[in-house]
């Protein structure tokens, strides 16, 4: 293996046990010390937790149910997802445990509002960090990402409905009022998710050019995807002018225009979204 790949592993490793820190952090300083719960097998987790200590009084740490529950979903999902996805998903939510049971629960306010909202916002950082790094929180997150793939949409909303579910349920065993302020928790967290992780959203790329060749020459050294080519005419001009079409990720949006500018500055670009594609669509696999 050489330096380089040595050092994009231990970056990646690093970013992961990082985001899971803020994650835990969240838990800790927010969750716990606001009563709430978040969504996927952490609210779980935390519904198996709090009620063992209510209803039969038995301490069960979190981190026993979450990495159980992580760890039976992970050999389920084994063989669909990327290996290195899975090792860096396994290390995050190990740290993710390891972190909240030596962490300290340290409330930073009383204000049950401010817990949810920068509670929210502090999870969904540390989720988002991950998903963009090659990992993810594992559970449910494992589901959303092969969902996603499959069908190339962004599947996190549907996530916060589940999330939900979850949430009535808690409120059903422990009260309204905490189940009801974990939602703001669960929408703000979903929030900065879906703004960060841009894998699975698509964008159109509207190109005019008068040297199509030289630009879909560019564009096919950074990434896989087909281009459409119409010639036509400016109205203006009268010159002769190439249209290029192509659908794209989210993400390899600013690297793909970059490359275009530099073989044709003048090129005329316009980037649109695209809710949803059918038929043949290359997407690159999580390593």
């Amino acid at each position: 293996m050489d330096s380089k790949k040595i050092r994009h592993i231990l970056t990646i490793t690093t970013i992961v046990v990082f985001s899971s820190f803020l994650y835990s952090l969240s838990m800790n300083a927010f969750v716990d010390a606001g009563n709430l719960f978040p969504g996927g097998f952490s609210g779980i987790s935390l519904l198996i937790s709090r009620g063992a200590k209510m209803y039969f009084n038995l301490n069960i740490p979190f981190s026993i149910p979450y990495f159980s529950l992580n760890i039976l979903v992970t050999i389920l999902v084994f063989k669909y997802v990327g290996k290195m996805f899975i090792a860096y998903s396994v290390l995050w939510y190990t740290s993710t445990s390891v972190f909240t049971t030596i962490l300290p629960v340290f409330p930073l306010t009383s204000d049950t509002l401010l817990i949810a909202v920068f509670g929210g916002i502090l999870s969904g950082l540390g989720m988002a960090l991950a998903l963009r790094n090659n990992a993810s929180s594992g559970g449910l997150d494992f589901i959303a990402i092969y969902a996603s793939s499959r069908f190339n949409v962004s599947t996190w909303n549907y996530v916060f409905i589940f999330n939900s579910v979850i949430l009535l349920i808690a409120g059903l065993m422990f009260g309204w009022t905490q189940a009801l302020y974990s939602i703001i928790f669960q929408f703000c967290s979903t929030q900065i998710i879906n703004e960060m992780h841009t894998r699975y959203k698509l964008k159109n790329l509207y190109i005019i050019t008068t040297i199509p060749d030289e630009v879909c020459d560019a564009i096919f050294r950074t990434t896989r995807h087909g281009i459409t080519k119409l010639w036509g005419e400016g109205a203006y001009s009268h010159e002769p002018k190439c249209f290029l079409f192509m659908t794209l990720n989210a993400y390899q949006v600013p690297e793909v225009v970059d490359s275009i500018r530099m073989v044709d500055p003048k090129a005329f670009i316009n980037v649109a979204t695209s809710e949803r594609i059918f038929g043949n669509y290359y997407q690159k696999p999580l390593e």
